[in-house]
């Protein structure tokens, strides 16, 4: 018998995007409707497609994958990645469904890789979200997340993918 798995779940705060929950000892949040995110993996000839944007729930900017909502619609995420980086996808593929924090939030993401890609735009996301796109060398990603880590930036853990052995090493 697993402790919590068959209470009842019961929503203690609602908002329009956003709900708390609790079953039994366990409080967390998840979004409302199901709705899904996807993160997007994006090389293009030999470069990461990254993105960053100030998140208020963490007070800074964060660099990311290029991601977004995309309900029940893997085009979405063709559609979302060319609105942050201005990378056009010819296909999209869908890696997994990964958990982002399970043991504090309900959502997970889907994971997709992007093929066939072509700059068709500046990115920049819709108004308001600011976000900027970083094209960045492979073997120079681990060397560019302690930079901006350096400069103050908060880490998408969705980066990890890219770090690859570097997590690994005692390198930085």
């Amino acid at each position: 018998m697993i402790p919590d798995a068959d209470a009842r779940e019961e929503v203690m705060w609602r908002g329009r995007y956003v709900e708390a929950r609790r079953r039994g000892r366990w409080e967390y949040a998840g979004r409302i409707a199901g709705i899904r995110a996807a993160a997007i993996v994006a090389i293009d000839d030999g470069h990461a497609l990254l993105v960053s944007q100030y998140r208020v729930p963490l007070g800074r900017i964060s660099l990311e994958l290029p991601a977004g909502l995309i309900g029940d619609d893997e085009a979405a995420a063709i559609r979302e990645l060319e609105e942050e980086t201005g990378y056009r996808a010819r296909a999209m593929v869908v890696i997994g469904e990964f958990a982002a924090s399970p043991g504090m939030v309900s959502e997970g993401f889907t994971l997709c890789r992007a093929s066939g890609l072509t700059r068709v735009g500046p990115g920049g996301g819709v108004e308001g979200e600011a976000i900027t796109l970083h094209r960045v060398p492979l073997g120079e990603v681990p060397a560019y997340v302690t930079a901006r880590r350096a400069d103050g930036w908060a880490i998408d853990v969705k980066l990890l993918l890219l770090l690859g052995g570097a997590v690994l090493t005692d390198h930085p």
